[in-house]
């Protein structure tokens, strides 16, 4: 088996952090075994390198290797360019074809961004993973192949399973090693060598003297975040290869080539004064649709009372509607409207009770007897109460017998909500 070291100059991987150097040899650890391999890490740190490290230094090296971009493929020809079609299996299959299973009988698969594999073709994948069968698209006979996956995403599967995105018996079948390559701005002293073997490669390849860069520009190049990671930095310094005159790049110079250079912290608090901005705004809104709602509530209750004491009952109706518009809008739908009678009817209840629940002051003179008063009250009070009791039922029952029954007809003509007539009717056991 090859070392570390090796195996950077053969397939030209620059750098020496330690979580790098890990990735490498956890590779070649598990390249003689036949197990399933997941490489994690964020778009662009050079995850394609550790299936090709280990296709060479399995017992497959000499079968095919073949690298599927699944994030790059339709989601309705994914299944026939992994697995196949029989002729005929779909508009425009006018001949058998063998997928990419298939074709690497033998040899190493690496699925490129399969987390972007939709759920119908993971199950597929399972099966292959599980028994090493497969069906081609529009075929019923089980093919077997003898294929060793790796694979490869810049999602957190985690989240992607929590979405229902992800199998997470897939998952695990993949992960049976997991190798993570760490983002370009966790190395920081593989920077500057990685910049200057792309600047040396292009100025080969331009016919053009090297780059060098200065104290700043380095401070600079280590420091910038590099959300591209090595694929970013290769592509800076292609720019600066060919737009630069000058060979000798200072910092200002490379300042211009790197997107919102030296803004990192700014931004960071810039963001947190806007998002508490945002927050007391919200906060706001809150407190003056509660202030909103208890005015509405005071207003129900005032309302209410009115209905209690007043003799005219047009001209609560009319307020009632008021506050109805008011609360509501001018075009609020019948359903709205009844909800709301809902609640005025239930504290029409309450307050009733409450009402007939407590003393009524009458006029006496002041010479009767304190005791006769309070007695002469409660007399006045049950009868007034029993009288009330028994005029609604009467009326309820009278409605219903001149409706047969519906409740719907009855409820409009007592003008009452069929919910609060169907509320009655259970109070009063009719």
């Amino acid at each position: 088996m090859e070392t570390v070291q090796s195996i950077k100059q053969r397939f030209e991987l620059i750098g020496n952090d330690p979580t790098f150097n890990r990735a490498i040899e956890k590779a070649l650890q598990v390249a003689p075994t036949d197990i399933s391999v997941l490489v994690t890490g964020e778009s662009g740190v050079g995850k394609e390198s550790i299936p090709r490290i280990i296709h060479s230094q399995s017992f497959r090296k000499h079968a095919k290797y073949i690298a599927v971009n699944c994030g790059a493929i339709p989601e309705g020809t994914i299944d026939s360019e992994l697995f196949g079609h029989e002729k005929g299996a779909f508009t425009g299959a006018t001949q058998t074809r063998s997928g990419y299973f298939e074709v690497a009988d033998g040899g190493t698969i690496f699925l490129d961004e399969v987390g972007e594999l939709p759920l119908p073709t993971q199950v597929r994948l399972l099966r292959v993973l599980e028994n090493g069968e497969f069906l081609k698209v529009g075929s019923s006979n089980t093919q077997k192949t003898d294929v060793r996956i790796v694979a490869a995403t810049n999602v957190n599967m985690f989240t992607a399973i929590e979405k229902g995105k992800f199998r997470e018996d897939l998952y695990y079948r993949l992960s049976t090693v997991e190798i993570e390559l760490p983002p370009l701005r966790k190395r920081k002293d593989d920077i500057h060598l990685l910049f200057r073997k792309f600047a040396s490669d292009f100025a080969n390849k331009y016919k053009m003297p090297t780059l060098r860069l200065d104290d700043n520009a380095v401070s600079l190049l280590t420091n910038y975040r590099w959300s591209g990671n090595i694929r970013q930095l290769r592509n800076i310094a292609e720019q600066i290869s060919v737009l630069e005159k000058d060979r000798n790049i200072t910092g200002p110079v490379l300042k211009n080539y790197l997107p919102d250079a030296g803004s990192n912290l700014p931004a960071v608090i810039k963001d947190k004064k806007t998002n508490d901005s945002e927050f007391a705004n919200e906060r706001e809104i809150l407190y003056k649709v509660l202030f909103d709602m208890k005015n509405d509530l005071n207003d129900l209750k005032k309302l209410t009372n009115e209905l209690m004491n007043s003799g005219n009952a047009m001209d609560v109706q009319e307020k009632q509607q008021g506050l109805i518009n008011r609360i509501y809008g001018n075009d609020n739908n019948d359903g709205d409207t009844d909800d709301y009678e809902d609640v005025i009817d239930q504290a029409y209840e309450v307050s009733q009770e409450e009402h007939y629940n407590k003393p009524v002051a009458t006029t006496t003179s002041p010479t009767e007897p304190v005791a006769d008063r309070y007695d002469f009250a409660q007399e006045v009070e049950e009868e007034e109460s029993l009288s009330l009791v028994e005029k609604e039922i009467e009326l309820i029952k009278k409605s219903l017998e001149r409706h047969e029954g519906r409740r719907k007809a009855a409820s409009e003509d007592l003008g009452i909500s069929e919910r609060t007539l169907y509320r009655k009717i259970k109070q009063y056991d009719l």
